[in-house]
Parts: C-alpha cells; structure tokens; sequence
C-alpha cells in the first residue's frame, strides 16, 4: 500500500510539472510570437497590353519565358503597319493569352509578367495582434509548395484598415442585435533567398517575433 501511495504521488508530480511546464510554454510562445496559416505568396502582377488595335502577328510569348525589359513579343498589324508588341518589365511571362490571327483592340491584354526575383507574402492577422507587429518586425515563412524550407522576412508594411472595409457586400445589422467579430487587418511581408519552388498564390504559414 505504501508502495502504491509513493507511485500515485510520484506520478502526480510528474503531471503536474508536465502541465505547468506545458503551459509555460504555451505562454511564452504566445508571448513572444503571432502565428497565422492565413497567408499567402503575391507578387506585383503587370499586364502586357496591345499597343493598338489590329491583328496579332509573329508572337513568340510562351508561358514560363523569362523577359527583358522592353523585349519583343509580338506585333500587332493593322493596315500594313507593324506596331512591336514589348515587355513592360523584365520577368516572366505567368500567363499567355496570345495567339497570332487574333484581331485585338488597343489595351486589349496579352499576358501578365511577374517579377519572380520580388516575390512577398501577404498575410491577415488578427485586430488586436497589430499593436505587436511593427514595420521590421522579423518573420518566418515556410511556404507549403517548399515545406522543408524556413525562409527569412521582414514586416514591410502594415494594412491602414480592416479586410472587412474592402468587403464588396458590406454587413448590415438590422436585427437590432449585435454579435461582434474579430477583423483581420492585411500585412505585406518582403521575403529573400527563397527556391524557384515557391510560387505565386501558394499558401503559406508565418511566424512574427513580437
């Protein structure tokens, strides 16, 4: 009996460490860190756009190409006039909407160039965690398109409103009662030395130091 009473008592104190020692660190993650899964890779997304109205001739755009600043494209004819059809920036062609014959007008859109070298996350967090997070506020990133890979950013710029005044259906309470929910406020996080692997659009999880 005794033998028992000295083992329940010995595992007791070993729960009752693992609980506080649980908890410390529960409190000292949360102390230190904002984690959020509610982000994403972005990047400055610039159309490359017909020059005037005609038909699209010579085009070689091909998505996944990498681009020069000013480099040709295309041309689009209209009366026996060739107008050159010109990357606006150097990057990479994402997305092609090209084909040769095709009649265009002017501005009509004939693909998108990212720069992939400028690659940043967007990320949402929680209203009362803003007071926390300052612009070069150092963050984690790992990008679930590169999982085995921590990479380094900074917090560049913090969002100057809520998600929710961007919202295109704005909420209206007519009920006369109120249920208050927490607004997300948007962060733009510049990230470097990162893979060919991450991508714009994939997911991405974030850890802020406070």
């Amino acid at each position: 009996m005794k033998g028992r009473l000295i083992l329940t008592n010995v595992l007791g104190i070993i729960v009752l460490a693992a609980v506080i020692v649980g908890g410390a660190y529960y409190y000292y993650q949360g102390a230190t860190y904002i984690k959020t899964d509610d982000a994403r890779v972005a990047a400055d997304i610039v159309p490359v756009s017909a020059p005037a109205a005609g038909v699209v001739s010579s085009w070689t755009g091909k998505e996944g190409e990498v681009l020069n600043e000013k480099g040709t494209l295309g041309q689009v004819t209209a009366a026996g006039t060739s107008v050159p059809v010109t990357a606006p920036m150097g990057g990479t062609l994402i997305k092609n909407q090209a084909k040769n014959g095709e009649l265009v007008q002017a501005g009509t859109q004939l693909g998108q160039i990212v720069d992939m070298k400028n690659l940043y996350i967007v990320a949402n967090v929680d209203e009362d965690q803003i007071k926390d997070i300052s612009v070069g506020s150092k963050v984690d990133v790992v990008v679930d398109g590169d999982p085995g890979t921590k990479i380094q950013g900074s917090v560049e710029q913090i969002g100057y409103a809520t998600n929710s005044v961007f919202s295109l259906l704005a909420s209206t309470n007519t009920s006369g009662s109120y249920t208050k929910v927490t607004q997300k406020v948007q962060l733009k996080i510049a990230i470097s030395s990162y893979s060919k692997n991450v991508l714009p659009g994939m997911n991405a999880e974030i850890v802020i130091t406070k």
